[in-house]
């Protein structure tokens, strides 16, 4: 992209930004951070900021310094992706070490943290700042599911602030108060209930688990605090003070809990052979997937519906500072980004484009535009209207190593395990026979035979069938053959028949049923037929009266001028025209 073209997209892209409005919270300036990731990777993070495009120029004499093409781009716009990327939980891997607790007498936690306080201990929480890997899909308006890997971690923020108990005298007896020990004692994860990763105490806990055979369950990250506290009581005897020291102990638990999709994918391949040597391949996918390559350098691939863009977690844009007299909200150090999933505008597409598979079918749910469900400040080529899901995608291609085939998810690493089909269920797709003759004719119309058999065997191709079956899914339709405008199926002989009126050149092409539904399957076929009237005996004679009929005005006027100058004669037409 040449510098005029930038230039020319950025002014586009400002008065865009001028329409969708501010958000008040930004994100690090990329470039500005060590967060594992270049200028250009951290650029494409931030689909939730404003989009408040400035200018080149601007832009240095705000910072002194100038800005990548890609961090310039996506000022003015949200970057969006073919495959779920690895920015994101790079970024919140890294951030998240800047995550700090506030100190026994300061509690640090993001607003939407649900506190609890015991007797010494206050504004105690433990907040699940992020599992990954994970892919926030937007399937449509509530419906929102986080898929989450099999294997990976959930981080969270434990925090908590001690009430240590003011000082009392009354009379000869002083008691004091004092914080002896106080500690994040341990820190579990837990599915379901059930216990899955213990691990010794810490403020931020990374915990890494692995879950199996499982769809969907609720993750809960559960953390016990303890607090010792010292009580001194002195009791003034006059020459002598007695010193009693006591200890109070308290414990308390607190979790937060998140609802996640356990993203294990398993694929179900079928595979087609078509008479000119052709592969096809069908794969199908109960949840949203991202697509599948069919070569082993991935030089030829297939996506379906699906694009992903990254976004920050808001949640933690602030964080609340509380201690024993005040509170105060800060900019939060540690942000974490999430991977989105959307149905694209885009819609499926097969890679190279134009040399690349074919895509012959994709089927799935067919579900409302989600578009409502993206939040504020997201400028994305998400679907406008219903869509479908594309659970199933099938294609032609030329060379499929079936060895080499790989289907990858929405959720970055996982592939999916694919399961060998049946070797009775592979299918081959056969030439069709389709012949077209004139079986009757006359002057006004004509009657076409058309006939389709299997090209090996012979047998009738039945198009009418209403017990057919379709074992793998996709559409439900049958084929059929179009000629003359109107579509017709054979009957159980493998013959329909059609009157046209109009004299011409007719072809019948036959539209197979896809091999996905289909066993036997076909590949289309034409077949051509030609009728005019002037082709029957019958034909002709009508031709001829019908031309005789026409001229008898002609005629009648011819012999009617030849009587009147007969009648008149030369001389008299000179007589009367001297």
């Amino acid at each position: 992209m040449t510098q005029r073209e930038l230039s020319v997209l950025m002014a586009a892209l400002f008065v865009t930004s001028l329409v969708t409005g501010l958000v008040t919270a930004s994100p690090p300036r990329p470039g500005t951070e060590g967060n594992g990731l270049t200028e250009n990777e951290s650029a494409t993070l931030w689909s939730r900021d404003a989009d408040n495009y400035i200018t080149q120029e601007e832009y240095q004499q705000r910072y002194g310094e100038s800005r990548t093409a890609m961090h310039q781009l996506a000022n003015g716009t949200d970057i969006t992706f073919t495959r779920p990327p690895a920015t994101a939980a790079t970024w919140t891997r890294n951030d998240f070490a800047d995550l700090e607790p506030g100190g026994s007498d300061t509690s640090v936690h993001p607003r939407h943290a649900s506190l609890e306080d015991g007797v010494f201990i206050e504004d105690a929480h433990a907040t699940v700042f992020a599992v990954q890997p994970s892919t926030r899909g937007h399937l449509e308006s509530g419906d929102t599911p986080l898929y989450i890997a099999p294997n990976g971690t959930m981080r969270g923020f434990v925090d908590y602030r001690v009430r240590v108990p003011n000082g009392s005298s009354s009379g000869n007896t002083t008691i004091e108060w004092s914080l002896a020990s106080n500690e994040v004692e341990e820190v579990r994860l837990q599915k379901d209930g059930e216990t899955i990763v213990e691990r010794d105490g810490s403020h931020t806990p990374a915990l890494d688990y692995q879950i199996e055979d499982d769809w969907s369950a609720n993750l809960t990250l559960e953390a016990e605090i303890s607090v010792r506290l010292k009580k001194t009581t002195r009791i003034d005897r006059g020459d002598e003070t007695d010193v009693e020291v006591t200890y109070r102990t308290e414990s308390l638990n607190v979790s937060d809990s998140i609802a996640v999709e356990i993203y294990d994918l398993s694929a179900y391949p079928y595979y087609a052979e078509y008479p000119n040597g052709d592969a096809g391949v069908a794969i199908f996918q109960s949840r949203p997937w991202q697509g599948y390559t069919l070569t082993e350098n991935g030089s030829a691939r297939v996506r379906g519906v699906w694009r992903f863009y990254t976004a920050r977690n808001t949640n933690w844009d602030t964080l609340v500072r509380s201690n024993r007299t005040d509170s105060a909200t800060v900019e939060s150090d540690a942000i974490p980004v999430y991977i989105h999933a959307y149905p694209s505008r885009i819609g499926p597409r097969a890679e190279p484009v134009r040399d690349g598979p074919e895509i012959i079918d994709t089927w799935g749910t067919d579900r409302p535009s989600p578009d409502g469900t993206l939040g504020e400040n997201i400028n994305i080529d998400i679907v406008n209207q219903s869509y479908t899901t594309t659970y199933g995608v099938a294609v032609r291609a030329e060379n499929v190593d079936r060895d080499a085939l790989q289907v990858a998810g929405i959720v970055r690493g996982v592939n999916a395990s694919i399961v060998a089909p049946d070797a009775s269920s592979e299918r081959q797709l056969r030439r069709s026979n389709l012949t077209v003759e004139v079986l009757q004719q006359n002057e006004s119309q004509a009657t076409l035979r058309i006939e389709l058999r299997d090209n090996e065997t012979g047998a009738p191709i039945v198009l009418s069938d209403p017990d057919r079956r379709y074992p793998i899914g996709g559409n439900t339709r049958n084929g059929y053959i179009t000629i003359a405008e109107q579509r017709v199926e054979t009957n159980a002989s493998g013959v329909a028949i059609v009157t046209i009126d109009e004299p011409g050149i007719y072809t019948a092409r036959y539209h197979p049923g896809s091999w996905l539904g289909h066993n036997p399957a076909y590949v289309s076929a034409t077949a051509t037929a030609r009728w005019h009237p002037l082709g029957t005996i019958d034909g002709w004679f009508a031709f001829i009266f019908e031309v005789g009929w026409q001229l008898i005005p002609f005629l009648v006027m011819f012999y009617a001028g030849k009587r009147l100058l007969r009648m008149l004669g030369p001389e008299d037409i000179f007589q009367r025209n001297p």
